[in-house]
């Protein structure tokens, strides 16, 4: 009897481990590396380190997403209803989910009941740039950690909701703040930093996911001096990035931003974080001669070292605000190569070798792009068209406002903080881009601290009247878009793609779809009362596939979005998560 118990026991014990059920305790480095691979939980941003969003589960697909139901809904409360970015992370049961203005929230995955609350204490005058939101946490050992909007991090107990350790990042009236989900990669937390518009100074810092202490911290900026740090916490010197004054004129690279406020995905076949670098400061780049390195880049980091081993510049002299941190997803072709997608905000589609950085394909995934007319891929570069960048200012009559120009994309990007997904069984991305441009010009601009650091004035634009927002299914190797699903309003929400042969996204309009992932055709939609600018997650639990995702409308478009802000300005705010199954007849 007793044998048999046993058998029991250690054969449920397998089921487990095989459908990848963190269990109580300790969630150990090589759980968050197989994240991507296991179907019980979701313990990274990105659904894996890679950033690929797609999950192997099949019990909901083309046939089945007919009936798919609400399970529980949970609402966030109180009067702090706006901006919801947030991609819940799933373990043992309970989920995770981070809300604005700092919050995060346990919650039991099968019921929907609140577990714990925690509201971090944020100091009057703080300075987001984009809205009160934050993009999610990072589970490691028996830790929830995530970024706060005075940048701090903050460490919880996962069964308690209490505070184990907090440390601050940077000075907040600087203009510093966290809006991105950290990543767990190789045993270390690395964060990066928001801030761009203030004049900050972009970096990537690992630290001790247990006790937040730093191991090294690397610059994103060309000059600065990277460090890493003994147990002590006593730092030395680890190499300059790159070399100053190579790409900046005089002291500007000191103020230079390239912030990193979209965070990171990382390969442990590469051993690279890969982190995008935001716009250089401040925008009008005829202060600025040069490239402006490591602004609006792909730069890759050995986690080991902190070290850059590659970038690549997708926009060199920036003058258009594209920011450059959308997220750099690896894949492997059919041929074994490594390589890495990344939709940019300029709206080029790029893809690079995830080894080296050499560029292998670049294309638009947009149709209107007016400051360069291609990417050459033997150097690199943009071709551009200099007549559209904004005028210098100091050569205008008045010497106060340069010559407007028309550009397409806005800075609000062909694609911005919304993440794609890449299906395995596709082979294609799966982009929510945008068609929009904007009226630009630049105006003369001194740093100071903890002010706006622009020297550019804008208004965007609409470009037709039929939609803003498309998802567009991307073929990554031979540049074209297979399929598109147009929308009247910009998409501002992640994409998540499955085997079961769906695409799960969510609009403005307070819909949940799924498409069919070969065709676009849509086979279901979900109302659920304000917009979704948040990525849709997956899991199994007891052998029942559920879907959730977080529902809130907010972000840049109703703070910058000119007129395209008064064509959505009937949408409603809100705060809530919504979770799904199939229904059983």
């Amino acid at each position: 009897m007793f044998k048999k118990q046993l058998l029991s026991v250690l054969v449920a014990s397998a089921c487990v481990a095989a459908a990848g059920v963190a269990q109580a305790g300790s969630i150990t480095d090589q759980m968050v590396a197989n994240d991507a691979k296991t179907t019980g939980d979701v313990l990274s941003w990105g659904m894996g380190t890679e950033g690929q969003r797609y999950s192997t589960l099949t019990q909901v697909n083309t046939k089945t997403v007919k009936d798919l139901v609400p399970v529980w809904s949970l609402s966030f409360g109180g009067e702090k209803q706006r901006g919801q970015e947030s991609q819940p992370v799933i373990a043992d049961g309970t989920m995770f989910v981070t809300a604005s203005y700092s919050r995060l929230y346990a919650i039991d995955t099968k019921t929907g009941k609140e577990k714990w609350k925690y509201e971090h204490r944020l100091p009057d005058g703080i300075m987001p740039c984009c809205d009160v939101i934050n993009r999610g946490a990072a589970l490691f050992d028996n830790l929830v950690i995530f970024g706060t909007l005075d940048a701090q991090l903050v460490a919880l107990d996962r069964e308690t909701g209490k505070v184990v350790w907090k440390q601050k990042v940077d000075d907040f009236q600087a203009g510093y703040s966290l809006s991105a989900a950290p990543i767990i990669a190789k045993g270390l937390l690395l964060t990066g930093v928001s801030g761009g518009e203030f004049g900050i100074v972009g970096r990537v810092e690992a630290r001790d996911p247990k006790t937040g202490k730093m191991v090294w911290m690397r610059p994103t900026l060309e000059g600065y001096m990277g460090y890493k740090y003994d147990a002590d916490g006593k730092a030395t010197e680890n190499g300059v990035s790159g070399t100053t004054n190579q790409s900046w004129p005089g002291d500007l690279w000191k103020t230079g931003g390239a912030s990193t406020w979209l965070g990171g995905t990382y390969n442990a076949e590469t051993g690279l974080a890969y982190f995008g670098t935001g716009n250089p400061a401040p925008w009008n780049s005829h202060i600025r001669p040069g490239d402006n390195l490591y602004s609006c880049s792909t730069v890759a980091i050995d986690v080991s070292t902190g070290k850059i081993v590659w970038h690549y510049q997708n926009t060199p002299n920036d003058g258009w605000d594209f920011d450059g941190v959308n997220e750099f997803v690896t894949f492997k072709t059919k041929d074994g190569r490594m390589l890495g997608g990344k939709a940019d905000r300029n709206g080029f589609f790029f893809v690079n070798d995830a080894k080296t950085g050499k560029l292998v394909n670049a294309f638009p995934f947009v149709n209107k792009i007016t400051w360069a007319s291609g990417i050459d891929l033997n150097t690199g570069r943009p071709k551009f068209v200099d007549a559209n960048r904004p005028g210098d200012p100091a050569k205008s009559a008045d010497g106060k406002k340069g010559e407007v120009v028309f550009a397409a994309p806005s800075f609000l990007g062909g694609k911005n903080q919304m993440p794609m997904a890449y299906s395995q069984d596709t082979g294609l991305f799966y982009v929510p881009a945008n068609e929009w441009g904007m009226e630009i010009w630049n105006e003369p601009i001194s740093y100071k601290k903890g002010a706006a650091y622009l020297g550019a004035g804008f208004t965007i634009k609409t470009i037709n009247d039929e939609y803003i927002g498309a998802l567009r299914a991307v073929d990554p190797m031979n540049g074209k878009i297979v399929w598109e699903a147009k929308n009247n309003a910009p998409l501002w929400g992640g994409v998540l793609a499955t085997k079961g042969g769906l695409v799960f996204y969510g609009t403005p309009e307070g819909y949940l779809k799924a498409l069919d992932a070969k065709t676009g055709k849509e086979l279901w939609h979900f109302q659920t009362g304000t917009g979704i600018v948040a990525p849709p997650v997956t899991w199994e639990e007891g052998g029942v596939q559920y879907v959730a995702v977080v529902s809130g409308w907010g972000g840049a478009v109703p703070l910058w979005g000119g007129d395209v802000a008064k064509k959505v300005n009937f949408l409603n705010q809100g705060g809530s998560v919504w979770v799904f199954k199939l229904h059983k007849s």
